[in-house]
């Protein structure tokens, strides 16, 4: 239900969020849907995709389930054109599908390399572009339009594991972040990013006992996120109570870089 405060209301907004079946994604699209938000969201598979966004529109909210593919070239042209066709005005573009590739530096390939960094940067800068239209439609000076980034702590750090093109990856998206937010402030369209620690996704199994130790060694509140907490963030992030928040990457990741 949309709640009755004004700073963190929702309702009627139009939001995007990529790679929102599953895991961070998911969290972030199903609070936005309880919160009376529009919510779009894409998958590789269109019938999976669709399946899902009609099990997040089950109590009474609009959930829109669009077939995307944001490796290729055109990915990002085609999903835009999706949603114009659709929607004259976006309030929020969630830029969080994402791709990993494992190995050593030994390992990686050239085409797991260009698989991550395109789905994980590329796609989100020319998603960005393409639904300027959308999203100056929807900006206001005390309520501008939002871009907000997933990245990771695995931006903002290094690991010990070896992760060279997923880390690099969100480490550009933070700095991509800041940069968007110097050239589109003018356009009332603020960019911000959220770097999560482990929570339960397809890239992390907070239910091994290998995280279940690293949680309990590393992050200072003992356990990894929940979907609340994401859904918290991006809430404000996304209302008016994060109207003047521009260009900061928040880590979400109960003190684990704090705590470094």
């Amino acid at each position: 239900m949309p709640t009755a405060d004004p700073l963190f209301s929702l309702a009627g907004k139009t939001a995007l969020v990529t790679g929102g079946g599953s895991g961070i994604g998911a969290m972030i699209a199903a609070g936005l849907v309880r919160r009376g938000v529009r919510t779009y969201i894409t998958g590789r598979d269109p019938a999976a995709i669709a399946d899902f966004a009609g099990q997040l529109a089950q109590g009474g909210g609009q959930c829109i389930g669009l077939a995307a593919e944001l490796a290729g070239d055109d990915g990002a042209a085609r999903l835009a054109a999706q949603v114009a066709e659709r929607e004259p005005a976006l309030h929020v573009l969630v830029n969080n599908a994402g791709a990993n590739a494992g190995g050593s530096l030994a390992e990686t390939t050239p085409a797991e390399w260009d698989l991550v960094m395109n789905v994980n940067v590329r796609a989100a800068f020319f998603l960005s572009r393409e639904l300027l239209p959308q999203l100056k439609a929807a900006a206001r000076e005390d309520d501008p339009a939002r871009i907000i980034n997933v990245g990771s702590i695995g931006g903002l750090h290094i690991p010990n594991w070896e992760a060279h093109a997923y880390n690099t990856s969100k480490a550009a998206i933070h700095h991509l972040t800041r940069s968007l937010c110097k050239s589109l402030g003018r356009d009332r369209i603020t960019v911000n990013a959220i770097a999560p620690g482990p929570f339960p996704s397809r890239l992390t199994d907070t239910g091994s006992e290998a995280v279940k130790k690293s949680v309990a060694t590393y992050v200072p509140l003992g356990r990894p996120g929940s979907p609340d907490d994401v859904e918290g963030a991006v809430v404000f992030l996304a209302s008016r109570a994060g109207a003047y928040v521009n260009g900061t990457t928040i880590p979400l990741d109960g003190g684990y870089i704090a705590a470094l």
